[in-house]
């Protein structure tokens, strides 16, 4: 049963202040300031205007999706961290956590460098300071702003927003320069189409993640999360589609659209408090950015995934500290690196990849509708997987190479994460996906028949889940060899059963099965005795088409045994299961390790099949044959194919017509036709023939349809007694019903 997981009451910020602000204050950046008219330029009018609806559109669905998502539970620390970790597990979480904080953490050294560039751009005095110590000391404000109290910073946004707001205001009640530039006189500049103008604007919409990263702080997060964040797209999008058109009306199709970048300073009435709206930008998505990446690192470290101490938190807001000081400090080696231009669209492509699989989070909650499912904003599974697509198409049309580059690292982190075996303290709906996913595969399986040329040993292999029978294990293991079905069944007394006990059971099986190597299901089974629970077991064990198609167990050791293992073999072949006995020539070594590979250098292992041509267990046996050899225990064994004459039969002729098989079936193996023996020589002729082989395979007669399980069982006995000298002997009977002869096609 998943822990309880902590939570901590934080400020206690409602929508405006906790999510609309850091998000509108990232929303409204440097983009619109000095690239809008560069947009324009490129696009004319009307297409600008559909770049900005397909940009925003994006980002209103990721909104929609994020919203149904924080309203189905409650939303702690970490933002889209927290609810992506929620919905695939830890180490998807911590696959997109961790890229996530880097780029909230270097995207601060960026915003930090666009309010130092315009700073000493409006102030030619100083022009000769250095850039790097100015974007330090900035930085040094900021981090002392957002370190010590979060509740400080976003009061101080509300200057910044107050800051921003002028400026529009003095932008829309603006009007044409008082000149412009001959348009003969500027360069001629190629336009750019319409997806490089996307991949430059589109960043401009991405401010969504710096509300929600505040999500720990919030009074009521299913609440402010969805006003917050859908007022905060609305008004960026009134505002971006209203500019280009004040633009265009004050300039037209100008070409300083495209080769002044201070336009849109120069269209305001008051060119100052443009100017002042674009430091205040800058600052306040450094201060957004410089917010958000320390809790998610905080949350990070609170489902421990990174070390305990970046999760402590100070004061009343519980204020992650030690997290920030490594976000400034990462931001502070951006600022002096100063060659991030190759990391800089990977990043861009991490907030991507967080709005995708929040898209994708919401469509597959919705699709599979889990009772657990129950959110408040109800989105149709349809409108978050269009989200999805649209998060993935503008990733790869941005550009391709850092796509790559993004995956490349979350697939690395997740790994990572993968090898920690981490268990996560929460309940996540990759078991719901997987069942999804398992029902609809069953239902289109069920659909198509059963047929050699897709043909894989699906093994129920009785008796094998004790230590006791380690051999067998190992046998099933290499049949199967992680392609087939593999189940290890244990019959108990029903005396004394209870569900608790077979779980137990049923977990120290499967240790035990995983430190062999052996991939399987356990099945323990009660019943009144073993070979009644056995019976049961073949008839009907299984779900759907995915029923076991062979059953495999040992051999009688005496009289008393083989009427029930008569019973069990005769029921299998009569339910149309192939059957697999195994002999083993001493039981005192079933507690022996599996056997290793033959070192290097060693002569190879030896496995004889004893072909006899007629029906479907030849071929069955040679199948068996080709799986045993890709298995590690068995690779590289050479093959002998092995044949005894009728007394009517050419023993030339069938070497040539083995051969022609063998070649046909491209299966490279040794040929050897034995002279037709007399009475019982034949027993002896056999047994002369494998004595030098490992494993020796036999054809396996079906049961009479009027043959008593005693009966039946004392073949079965007989057939162990003529193996009893061999190490190790297969008899196999193919009774599934299809034709082997397909697997060699």
């Amino acid at each position: 049963m998943a822990m309880k997981e902590k939570t901590s009451a934080g400020y206690g910020f409602g929508a405006f202040k906790g999510v609309f602000t850091p998000s509108i204050l990232t929303i409204i950046g440097v983009v619109m300031y000095l690239r809008f008219g560069w947009v324009l330029g490129n696009l004319g009018l009307g297409r600008t205007l559909l770049l900005v609806t397909l940009c925003n559109s994006v980002t209103l669905l990721t909104g929609l999706s994020l919203s149904a998502l924080a309203t189905n539970r409650e939303v702690r620390g970490g933002g889209a961290y927290y609810l992506v970790s929620r919905a695939f597990g830890a180490e998807a979480g911590a696959a997109i956590g961790v890229p996530l904080f880097l780029s909230q953490a270097i995207s601060v050294a960026f915003y930090s460098a666009g309010f130092t560039e315009a700073l000493l751009g409006a102030f030619p005095a100083l022009s000769g300071w250095d850039p790097r110590l100015v974007g330090t000391a900035t930085l040094v404000a900021l981090g002392l702003l957002a370190t010590f109290s979060a509740n400080l910073a976003l009061r101080t946004q509300f200057l910044i927003m107050g800051a921003i707001a002028l400026s529009l205001v003095s932008f829309f009640l603006g009007g044409a320069p008082a000149s412009l530039p001959d348009a003969a006189s500027l360069p001629a500049v190629s336009p750019k189409g319409f997806f490089p103008v996307l991949a430059v604007f589109f960043p401009a919409v991405t401010g969504i993640l710096s509300g929600l990263g505040m999500s720990g702080d919030l009074r009521d997060p299913g609440r402010a999360i969805p006003r917050g964040t859908l007022a905060a797209i609305a008004t960026g999008y009134a505002i971006y589609m209203a500019v280009p058109v004040a633009l265009f009306l004050f300039v037209g199709d100008h070409p300083a659209l495209v080769s002044d970048p201070g336009l849109f300073r120069k269209c305001a009435r008051w060119p100052s408090l443009v100017l002042l709206g674009v430091w205040a930008a800058c600052l306040s998505s450094a201060l957004g950015s410089l917010l958000a990446a320390p809790r998610v690192l905080q949350a990070l470290s609170r489902d421990r995934l990174v070390p305990a101490f970046l999760g402590r938190g100070y004061g009343r807001g519980d204020d992650p500290r030690a997290a920030a000081a490594l976000a400034f400090a990462l931001a502070l080696a951006a600022v002096w690196a100063g060659g991030i231009d190759f990391l800089a669209p990977v990043l861009t492509m991490v907030n991507l990849l967080v709005y995708a699989l929040l898209n994708l989070a919401a469509a597959l909650e919705e699709s599979l509708g889990s009772p657990a499912w129950r959110p408040t904003f109800r989105v149709p599974a349809a409108v978050a997987a269009t989200g999805f697509a649209l998060c993935a198409a503008v990733m790869l049309l941005i550009s391709p190479g850092a796509t790559f580059a993004a995956l490349l690292l979350v697939g690395a982190i997740h790994w990572l994460m993968v090898r920690r075996r981490l268990r996560a303290r929460w309940d996540d709906l990759r078991r719901s996906l997987l069942r999804g996913g398992v029902r609809a595969l069953l239902r289109r399986l069920a659909l198509r028949p059963e047929d050699g040329r897709n043909w894989q040993p699906d093994l129920l292999a009785l008796g094998a889940a004790s230590a006791r029978r380690a051999w067998l294990v190992d046998l099933a293991g290499a049949l199967s060899r992680d392609r087939g079905l593999l189940t290890l069944a244990s019959v108990v007394p029903e005396e004394g059963w209870s569900a608790e006990r077979a779980d137990e059971a049923r977990r120290t099986v499967r240790e035990w099965a995983d430190r062999r190597g052996v991939a399987a299901f356990v099945r323990v089974h009660p019943a009144p005795d073993p070979w009644a629970g056995m019976r049961e077991l073949v008839r009907a064990y299984g779900f759907g088409p995915l029923a076991p198609n062979t059953v495999l167990l040992g051999a009688p050791q005496d009289p008393e045994s083989s009427a029930g293992a008569g019973s069990v073999a005769a029921l299998a072949a009569r339910l149309r299961r192939n059957v697999v006995l195994a002999v083993r020539s001493s039981e005192t070594a079933d507690d022996a390790e599996p056997s290793p590979p033959p070192p290097r250098g060693a002569p190879p292992r030896t496995i004889d099949v004893w072909w006899r041509g007629r029906g479907a267990n030849a071929p069955f046996l040679l199948a068996l044959a080709c799986l045993l050899r890709r298995s590690r225990a068995w690779e590289g064994a050479a093959l002998r194919l092995r044949h005894v004459a009728e007394p009517d039969e050419d023993p030339a002729r069938a070497d040539e017509t083995l051969r022609a098989f063998l070649a046909d079936a491209r299966v490279p193996a040794e040929v050897s036709v034995l002279p037709a023996p007399s009475g019982c020589a034949a027993v002896a002729a056999i047994r002369a023939a494998s004595a030098d082989a490992d494993l020796v395979l036999f054809g396996l007669r079906p049961p009479a349809p009027d043959e008593t399980d005693e009966d039946y069982g004392a073949y079965l006995l007989a057939c162990r007694r003529a193996a009893d000298e061999l190490p190790l002997a297969l008899y196999a009977l193919a009774a599934e019903g299809i034709d082997f002869r397909d697997v060699f096609a």
